[in-house]
């Protein structure tokens, strides 16, 4: 959603690189540029200008101009404001002190409430919550049908007496619900509300009788990130009608500008909590504003990724992988591989994956254009394998490639291309895994894990193997030399020192060497 907003940023940054110091000229160049691409990506005018005008004060004092390096400086006070304007720090849910929590979601119809209960219900399931959704939202055709559909596939329990289509009381069920959740020992419950296609008395007031009976904890105020500046008109007439906690931000994998969910946190004065980017039930997470400007800025979210492969992976397999690799490259067999493959499908998209590392945005084509089937290919190639081969891939021969290929669906030369991948892979891995660092890396000697074993070698091969040089005087001169150290050595003067001038004992340092040395 931020792509056209982070490739103007990008190409506005890269004219200032390389500049010693910013004249007043370059920052105002600097800041329409900003300002051209943040009104592009659809964030509100009275944001832009708030957002500028911070921008410019800080780059005009002596924050910049006393900086190291002062391109680095401007791109480091956008992060910072993009950060206050996404809200600062990171709001988390508040919890009741006695269960039930009770979190109430409200916003318009389609901006996809129904679906993010059971997300909702999905991520505090996985952190060891125990939530109930209720379906209050009694208009919407097959409302109650989609939201069970919803609750089933997300593994939480739901509340739905009544079957809706019109019929029934929104804010009863919505009573009944609290005292049901107690019995069952619910301790969070996610009431979903009707939407309206638009503002109107008819929808603030049943959102308003609902947050009376219940009493929320939190009232999220669900929106869709694509419906551009209306996001923020919508956002206020709620505030406004019924007030809401927090806001979570739907459809963020969407392709329309998304700066309208920029301005939300800005305009209300609410923080967005929670963020959905994607179809799937998991394609859900708290809303981290500086993870989000780093995002936008091109500069990654490792913690994003790394808390992704803490969920996934177990920490138990990952060292029982590595003391295999450790073994030898033997020890890691394509039954290992497949189980790491799936273990990186288990995280979710590849390209999304990817998205997240530092320096990708400059790949974004060939990182949208990534077939995600392949890695299903490669898994139904190691399928296709017997136990025999999956240990011993070097046994695979041209009548078993063909055999695999027919099984698989692919081609002879892609069964043959994974084979030799895999040997390459598992070469570099127990490298790796053995301290030897990545090959290929210039590293530092000494420094395990950077390369430095190889690169010693290197030098003791070209130290041994030292070529004369073509001029003969010069020549002369290093052989003249080479046999005064050797009769220096054999002397008992292994350090080539002058014997008649100077007394060994007595031998000062020169200047230069002592300072050296301290």
């Amino acid at each position: 959603m931020f792509d056209t907003l982070s490739d103007r940023l990008a190409s506005t940054f890269k004219n200032l690189r390389g500049k010693g110091r910013l004249s007043e000229a370059d920052i105002d160049a600097t800041a329409r540029e900003i300002r051209i691409a943040l009104l592009e990506a659809d964030v509100a005018l009275p944001v832009v200008r708030a957002f500028i005008k911070q921008v410019k004060e800080r780059a005009t004092g002596s924050e910049v101009s006393q900086a190291l390096n002062p391109a680095q400086q401007v791109i480091k006070i956008v992060n910072e404001e993009l950060i206050g304007i996404l809200g600062g720090e990171t709001r988390r849910l508040r919890f009741a002190k006695t269960a039930p929590t009770v979190i109430m979601l409200a916003g318009l119809q389609g901006a996809g409430k129904t679906t993010l209960a059971g997300k909702l219900g999905r991520w505090l399931k996985g952190q060891g919550h125990a939530p109930m959704l209720v379906a209050c939202d009694l208009q919407r055709p097959n409302a109650v049908n989609q939201l069970s559909v919803v609750a089933e596939r997300a593994g939480v329990a739901i509340f739905a007496p009544e079957p809706g289509n019109g019929v029934g009381d929104p804010v009863q069920v919505a009573k009944d619900s609290i005292e049901y959740a107690r019995g069952k020992q619910h301790d969070v419950v996610i009431v979903d509300t009707a939407g309206r296609l638009g503002i109107d008395q008819e929808l603030m007031q049943q959102a308003a009788d609902i947050r009376d009976a219940v009493s929320p904890d939190e009232v999220l105020f669900v929106v869709d990130a694509m419906i551009g500046q209306d996001a923020v008109n919508t956002a206020e007439a709620f505030r406004d009608g019924v007030g809401f906690d927090g806001v979570v931000l739907s459809k963020l994998d969407g392709d329309a500008r998304g700066g309208a969910a920029l301005s939300i946190a800005h305009v209300t004065g609410k923080q967005i909590m929670f963020a959905s980017n994607g179809e799937k039930l998991d394609d859900f997470d708290a809303f981290h504003p500086d993870r989000m400007a780093s995002r936008i800025l091109g500069m990654g979210d490792m913690l994003s990724l790394i808390e992704k492969a803490e969920q996934t992976f177990s920490q138990a397999e990952a060292e029982k992988m590595a003391a295999k690799l450790a073994k030898g490259p033997k020890e890691f067999t394509l039954d290992d591989f497949l189980a790491q493959m799936e273990q990186v499908r288990k995280m979710g998209s590849i390209s999304k994956l990817l998205g997240m590392l530092p320096g990708m945005g400059q790949m974004k084509d060939q990182i949208n254009n990534l077939d995600e089937r392949e890695v299903d290919r490669t898994a139904a190639i190691i399928k296709s394998m017997t136990p025999a081969e999956r240990q011993e891939p070097t046994i695979i021969n041209g009548s078993r490639r063909a055999r695999i290929a027919k099984g698989s669906g692919v081609d002879v030369s892609a069964v043959k291309g994974l084979v030799e991948r895999f040997f390459d892979a598992r070469k570099m891995m127990s490298k790796m895994a053995q301290g030897g660092g990545m090959p290929g890396m210039p590293g530092m000697p000494g420094v395990p894990g950077m390369g430095g074993g190889a690169r010693k070698k290197k030098q003791v091969k070209q130290a041994k193997g030292k070529r004369k040089s073509g001029n003969p005087m010069k020549r002369k001169a290093e052989e003249e030399a080479a046999a005064a150290r050797r009769e220096a050595a054999q002397s008992g003067n292994p350090l080539g020192l002058p014997q008649g001038g100077q007394d060994p004992q007595n031998f000062e340092l020169p200047e230069e060497f002592k300072k050296f040395m301290g």
